[in-house]
């Protein structure tokens, strides 16, 4: 007994009713194109390539004054020489003691108050080494003090050439030279001599600075107000300030080690840095420069002094930065690649990354970064830098990892030095701020736009697709469109990355499980309908999504207002086609097209997700039964041609197709039936042979009611189906038959078969066709069996050698070993087997008894070869 649920297909069924039902098996999707409900397929929208690689592209929606700048000039100046300071490694103990306010500045009071000076020129200051220079300029602000002249009884205890050190945040100065606290105690360990405040009420001997380091007031490391800090610079202590002064003893072993560790230091720098920095000084062949730079970074990363701890790094930033003024993209590359190794930050991360993003602006320069390694050191920037503190930074570093992501050279390179791992943990660390924020972090958003296009890029090779599966990208994605859903870049380079993805099967299932991307993407086609570009892309992705998983058309079918969105972007479009095709007055003809096709293009996705909705037994019918829905199909097939718009005619043929499948009450295809018949004879006399098979497939369905079967046969459009049967197309031949067959159920029209040699075609697809399809062989069986239900003779019903042909392909059609003797695999085999027992040989054996029964056997038969 058959099913319910058999029985209703069994009853709707457009072209045959089979004798009985049988369970699918897998290999039945060789024969998905023979169903009666089709999915519709359909090209990924085009992305243009960039002519220019810029942050961000001539469809961006960022105004120019809105979006950090693609074009900057950067020098040496650009960098600060400030920020490479090292870091001490010391921390001293405060003084106790309070600093007199100073007096009035009267010669004879305070001879040692100085008034400020006007600026030092600055090219005596590049002149001079970086503590003079660094004297010139405070001495410039009346930041420092001259050495206070002492009076005959005081100046006794001084011994020459007198050193004097003043004490200041964080320098020490010693004969006029500023030095930060440990240099100054290393150079007074290695000199005999006092140290004398001012005033020369106390003195430190040589032995007492030996026995420790020499603590400074706290008030003087202190980063207090610049003011401040001048007015106790400036001030003079007397003898009771200075017997408060706290020492820190130190071990002799501790001595010994840190001057030994200082000492290995000097020699390695003296032997193999300092040389290689001379040389980058004086050197101008950019050649030799360049093969220095590779030797610097080999040296540094050799002594371990790469990263932000080396003592020197600032005097090795100095020469680096110097040298960007050179201008050579190959020495720029080598030079930015030290600089990030040595763990810059701030202003000089920001500047070396943009850098590296001018370089990677010329395609021609893609073979800089592929020879020399940059790229590790601009992940390692993503990796392990602070993003909210660093995100222009951020911002140029992907550019520059954005645009040679572009070329499929580095796809490889880029995927297993973990991209897409770094990439999506930034993405989720934007949405977990975001969140906790309740707003967009500034300048995220240009951020975004720079990653998810690197992401768009990597995601056509299939090991990042594998990557982005296992670490769950695609909720994240769907995660920042939602957030971030007033950035049209944003959203619309996600949509790209979605588009390419849903072309994969196993990606495809993992976002139509993502529940919540439903209604998302129907947000984004409310909010953006007038966006072809981003609209188009969701469009696409909802057709991918419905292609093949009833559960995602049952999904999305029941968020709120989703097929009346589907309708109105239909019918806006639509509209903006029709506008396009007119060209207003004056305008030049060439000017139209681009919109127009455009529009053409969101129509071909949205007729394709209409195609594929209309599968779902629960959805079909209300489409069938919309008006609008209808209405927008059949006036698209009425004002559109097949030579013009070959796609969008054959993909709104096959949602005709579709909806025309339900033989239900309420059915607006049925109501304008004859309407569509009259619009599917333009596809059956156009040269386009899958706009004529659509075409059939729709009479195939239509032709079960009666009108149209009186329609077909006014119009001669069964000499049409008849003369298709020598189209030697399989497909064509099995829509064309079933159009037959549904003729020849009214018994007045089957003589229409001996027209044009009808019987004689139908046999000759029987033994073309029939050892290699067998439900196009049962299907012809079934016309044969129609037409001569009231048979008398079974040669003045089908001819005499219509007759013998069938007395010989018959049996041995029947026979299953000469049946099924092919080269199938195993699997194809037990399905063209499954065929062959449940569809054909039912109906063949009969057809075959009638045949034997109304026959007169003259002479033998012979058995034809097939």
């Amino acid at each position: 007994m058959l099913s319910p649920n058999d029985k209703k297909l069994e009853k709707l069924d457009p072209f045959y009713r089979p004798s009985m039902s049988k369970q699918k098996t897998s290999a039945e999707i060789i024969s998905e194109a023979r169903n009666a409900l089709r999915t519709v397929g359909t090209q990924r929208p085009f992305t243009p390539r960039e002519d220019q690689r810029k942050l961000f592209g001539p469809a961006s929606s960022r105004t120019p004054e809105n979006r950090p700048p693609s074009s900057f000039s950067l020098h040496a100046s650009s960098f600060e020489s400030s920020e490479s300071r090292p870091i001490s490694g010391a921390r001293l103990s405060p003084l106790d003691f309070k600093p007199k306010a100073p007096a009035s500045p009267t010669t004879e009071e305070d001879p040692c108050l100085a008034f400020p000076k006007p600026p030092v020129d600055p090219a005596k200051i590049r002149r001079l080494s970086s503590a003079r220079a660094r004297l010139f300029r405070a001495a410039s602000q009346g930041a420092l003090l001259p050495d206070r002249t002492l009076p005959p009884a005081e100046s006794k205890t001084t011994v020459e050439p007198e050193e004097t050190v003043v004490m200041g945040d964080p320098m020490v100065k010693i004969n006029g030279i500023y030095l930060t606290e440990s240099r100054a105690v290393g150079r007074l360990k290695s000199h005999p001599l006092q140290l004398t405040y001012d005033g020369g009420f106390s003195e430190i001997k040589k032995q007492e600075m030996l026995k420790g380091t020499t603590t400074l007031p706290s008030h003087l490391r202190s980063g207090g107000d610049q003011g401040k800090r001048r007015s106790r610079a400036s001030s003079c202590f007397n003898s009771s300030d200075l017997s408060r002064l706290e020492t820190r003893a130190a071990s002799k072993a501790d001595v010994q080690e840190k001057e030994t560790e200082i000492e290995v230091d000097e020699v390695f720098w003296n032997t193999r840095i300092a040389p290689i920095l001379h040389q980058l000084e004086k050197e101008e062949n950019i050649e030799t420069i360049c093969a220095a730079c590779t030797q610097l970074h080999h040296a540094l990363e050799e002594g371990n002094m790469l990263g932000n701890k080396f003592k020197r790094r600032s005097v090795l930033l100095k020469t680096l930065y110097k040298l960007v003024d050179i201008g050579s993209d190959l020495l720029s590359l080598k030079l930015a690649k030290i600089i990030l190794a040595l763990k810059v930050s701030r202003k000089n991360l920001l500047n070396v990354c943009k850098l590296i993003f001018k370089i990677s602006r010329s395609e021609k320069n893609d073979s800089l970064f592929e020879n020399d390694g940059i790229l590790d050191s601009l992940l390692e920037v993503l990796r392990s830098e602070e993003l909210q503190t660093n995100m222009e930074a951020f911002l140029y570093c992907m550019g520059a990892i954005k645009f040679i992501s572009g070329n499929p050279r580095f796809l490889n390179e880029m995927i297993s030095k973990g991209a897409v791992e770094i990439l999506m943990n930034l993405i989720k660390q934007i949405n977990d701020d975001t969140k906790k924020c309740g707003t967009c972090l500034p300048n995220s958003g240009h951020l975004l736009v720079q990653m998810t296009a690197t992401l768009r890029n990597l995601v056509d090779s299939p090991p990042a697709r594998s990557k982005l599966l296992s670490i769950g990208a695609l909720p994240q994605l769907c995660s920042v469109m939602g957030q971030y859903m007033a950035d049209k870049d944003v959203c619309t380079n996600i949509a790209r990355i979605f588009s390419k993805l849903t072309s994969y099967h196993d990606c495809c299932v993992a976002l139509a499980n993502y529940s919540r991307c439903y209604a998302l993407f129907l947000k984004l086609i409310n909010k953006y309908q007038k966006k072809q570009d981003l609209v188009v892309r969701i469009v696409f992705i909802l057709g991918n999504l419905t292609a093949k998983n009833n559960q995602a058309r049952e999904q999305f079918s029941k968020e709120r207002g989703s097929i009346p969105t589907l309708l109105a972007l239909f019918h806006a479009f639509y509209k903006l086609d029709l506008c396009a095709e007119k060209p207003a007055a004056g305008a030049e003809q060439p000017q139209a097209p681009r919109p127009r096709a455009q529009a053409e293009d969101v129509l071909i996705k949205l007729t394709r997700v209409l195609a594929n909705l209309a599968i779902h037994p629960g959805i079909g019918p209300a489409l069938a039964a919309n008006p609008q829905a209808v209405g927008l199909l059949l006036t698209t097939l009425e004002h559109k041609s097949i030579e013009d718009c070959e796609e969008l005619v054959i993909n709104t043929t096959a949602t005709i197709n579709n909806l025309s499948y339900y033989q239900v009450k309420n059915s607006v295809i049925r109501d304008k039936k004859l309407y569509i018949a009259e619009l599917l004879i333009k596809l059956l006399v156009s040269n386009n042979m899958d706009g004529i098979l659509e075409a059939v497939r729709v009479f195939g369905n239509l032709s079960q009611d009666h009108d149209i079967c009186d329609f077909i046969v006014q119009k001669n459009v069964h000499k049409f189906m008849i003369a298709l049967l020598d189209a030697k197309h399989q497909d064509i031949c099995f829509s064309a038959c079933g159009v037959l067959l549904n003729l020849t159920v009214d018994k007045e029209k089957r003589v229409i078969l001996k027209e044009g040699g009808g019987i004689k075609k139908l046999v000759n697809c029987l033994r073309h066709f029939g050892p290699t399809d067998w439900q196009l062989a049962c299907l012809v069986c079934k016309t044969l069996w129609n037409f001569s239900e009231n048979i008398t003779s079974a040669s003045s019903c089908f001819g005499d050698e219509n007759t013998n042909t069938l007395l010989v392909l018959l049996p041995s059609f029947l026979d299953e070993e000469l049946a099924l003797d092919g080269s199938f695999d195993q699997d194809l085999k037990n399905y063209h087997k499954l065929q062959w027992e449940t569809e054909f040989k039912p109906v063949a054996q009969q057809l075959l008894n009638r045949i034997q029964s109304h026959h007169t056997f003259l002479e033998p038969l012979s058995i034809p070869s097939f």
